[in-house]
């Protein structure tokens, strides 16, 4: 099961949203979280950052494997931006699973067999009433407003970021995702390619993540939030290399 888990196959999809909501925490508070093998990316030395993505995708199945096979769902992730040397020297930057939901009992099935990233089913209700957004789940407990009729999105209320430009640094999704095998030592490495990703800044009327909640830390602090449109999407093969 181990060879299956370890993303034996190429994988596509059609992203038709993708929302990121990216909060930035004291580097010293989210060190434990992450394994040996990595570190955190940071701004400024201070700050790390978790990512909350929530990804509606279309078609998503082997790729090029014929488009009756896709399937539709509905994708969060909880991730930390992280670094990772490889062997070969180079320092790679991407992101670490905390944890990952959809709305799919297949999903959950099927990305439980060919991934680590132990999803879990939940429910979600996404609506929009009055330029009002709101994605919301009971099980999860979670919930974002977003006001969709703002089109010059500010930066969130005591985001570390002062600009754009450093914000989008840590936007996601990252060209790579690490998966460690702490009984082995090994790393498994997901490249993730597209094109045209330009991400717009959304203004979040309100959120709320129970999740975060758990885990206990002592200030997190939305420091951006995107959303990108229509972009065709695939993950290599995995690539497993020894740490050492």
């Amino acid at each position: 099961m181990e060879f299956f888990k370890n993303h034996p196959f190429a994988v596509e999809a059609y992203f038709e949203s993708s929302l990121v909501f990216t909060f930035a925490v004291a580097k010293e508070e989210l060190q434990h979280l992450i394994p040996e093998c990595l570190e955190l990316d940071t701004f400024e030395d201070k700050w790390a950052f978790i990512a909350v993505a929530m990804v509606q995708t279309k078609n998503l199945k082997p790729k090029g494997f014929p488009a009756f096979m896709g399937n539709d769902f509905f994708l969060i992730g909880y991730r930390i931006f992280v670094r990772y040397t490889n062997n070969a020297g180079k320092r790679l930057r991407g992101l670490y699973i905390l944890k990952s939901e959809t709305n799919k009992k297949k999903m959950f099935f099927l990305g439980n067999i060919f991934t680590h990233y132990n999803y879990t089913t939940t429910d979600i209700l996404n609506t929009t009433e009055n330029n009002l957004q709101t994605i919301r789940s009971t099980k999860s407990k979670f919930e974002v407003v977003i006001n969709t009729k703002e089109t010059n999105a500010h930066l969130p209320a005591n985001s570390p970021f002062t600009n754009w430009k450093d914000a989008r640094r840590f936007a996601g999704p990252l060209p790579f995702t690490f998966t460690y095998n702490t009984t082995n030592k090994t790393v498994l490495i997901i490249e993730g390619v597209r094109e045209n990703w330009q991400p717009k800044p959304i203004a979040v009327k309100s959120y709320y993540f129970e999740f975060l909640k758990s885990l206990n830390l002592q200030q997190v602090v939305l420091a951006n939030a995107f959303e990108i449109k229509n972009i065709p999407y695939y993950w290599k093969k995995g690539k497993l290399e020894q740490w050492t």
